[in-house]
């Protein structure tokens, strides 16, 4: 993955993520120290921190949690290494979570920025922003 530039290694990972990628179809995409802060949201309001089988753990049980992820991705900006993504993100959640209900459509407006080192993320920082909307 070398031969890539930070934004299409971002987006390739993005894309991957989109189509339901478990771990096996993430790791390809992340560094050994691979990094996640979630910054404090709606879902998480004191944040996390996952390192990278965390992280792929994570990735195997949102199967269990969402379908149908969408990602529109409105910017993106790069700088170097750092790529900064603003997204509109949805999906169709298979199970009750606070604020909404098995079927609704959940969504969010997030920021991430990425760092990307040798064609490869070694750390994502996310700010969601959770919101309802009828469908």
């Amino acid at each position: 993955m070398s031969e890539t530039t930070p934004l299409e290694c971002v987006l390739g990972f993005v894309r991957a993520v989109e189509a339901g990628g478990g771990a096996g179809r993430l790791r390809p995409y992340l560094a050994e120290e691979f990094r996640l802060t979630e910054w404090p949201n709606a879902l998480a309001k004191s944040g996390a921190t996952r390192d990278l089988q965390e992280t792929l753990s994570g990735a195997d049980q949102s199967g269990d949690i969402v379908a149908g992820q969408r990602f529109e991705v409105v910017r993106s900006t790069c700088d170097g290494n750092r790529v900064v993504l603003e997204m509109n993100w949805s999906a169709t959640l298979l199970m009750d979570l606070p604020h909404w209900d098995a079927g609704d459509t959940i969504r969010a407006r997030s920021m991430a920025v990425f760092e990307v080192r040798d064609g490869m993320i070694i750390s994502q920082d996310s700010y969601d922003c959770y919101y309802t909307q009828p469908d």
